[in-house]
């Protein structure tokens, strides 16, 4: 089947520098961006009916920039000052840098892993009387509370914000008219079915980025051609190129 038009199911790149631009110009495609999911953040209602109180907590634990956003508008929103003394641990270095946004980083007490949630283990037994609080998303991987729990420290989960699915549906009337559909997260394969109930996957080709995204979308009946990362297609990117070739 020769592909015409492709769907990518995230926000188009800002700037003209992105791989898929390359893409459209190489193989003659028309390639669309549309996100499927966004970010709803909680309000301090749902904080206090989870029995969260963040005065109670000496240490945040940070595993995503959304995180940190939700925890601090929520903290403002509740009328709570983060102390100088809080802590914070966060799984790679990137989500600590993004801790500036908010605090005077060079004046707090800021340790981070490599990448995964197993690297944060060691900061936990360094500080392992410290009472955590692990702001998260309503959709929470299990290797998380697996590290934590490894790790033997007093940690509490609060949920600050949801993935929900966009509505789609206003604005694209006919998926099909897409050759090809590309999804980088489980809730983007429910995002589609939410908006399309009665889609049948068909001729459409379906690529995705992540085990647990193929995963979901093969457990929906959804049959997946091109998949990423892979050593030969670390990329989405590369691994549509390759696809087309």
């Amino acid at each position: 089947m020769k592909i015409k038009s492709v769907l990518i199911s995230q926000v188009k790149p800002a700037g003209e520098s992105s791989p898929y631009f390359d893409l459209e110009k190489k193989h003659k495609i028309k390639i669309d961006f549309m996100p499927f999911i966004h970010v709803q953040g909680a309000d301090a209602k749902d904080v206090r009916m989870q029995k969260i109180d963040f005065s109670q907590f000496t240490a945040v634990i940070f595993t995503s920039r959304n995180a940190i956003d939700h925890f601090f508008r929520l903290a403002e929103e509740m009328r709570f000052a983060v102390p100088d003394s809080m802590k914070y641990v966060c799984q790679s270095e990137t989500i600590a840098l993004y801790l500036q946004r908010y605090i005077v980083y060079r004046k707090r007490k800021i340790y981070f892993g490599e990448k995964e949630a197993e690297d944060m283990i060691p900061l936990f037994k360094k500080n392992p009387d410290e009472k955590y609080l692990l702001p998260t998303s309503d959709i929470l991987n299990q290797d998380i509370p697996d590290a934590l729990n490894k790790a033997g420290i007093n940690w509490t989960r609060a949920i600050l914000f949801s993935t929900v699915s966009s509505d789609l549906a206003s604005k694209i009337s006919n998926i099909d008219d897409y050759d090809a559909l590309v999804f980088f997260s489980p809730s983007g394969i429910k995002s589609l079915f939410d908006n399309y109930p009665d889609f049948k996957q068909n001729e459409t080709i379906i690529g995705t980025f992540g085990v647990s995204t193929k995963q979901t979308a093969e457990e929906a009946g959804l049959k997946v051609e091109f998949f990423a990362p892979t050593k030969e297609s670390p990329s989405m990117a590369k691994a549509l190129d390759d696809f087309l070739d």
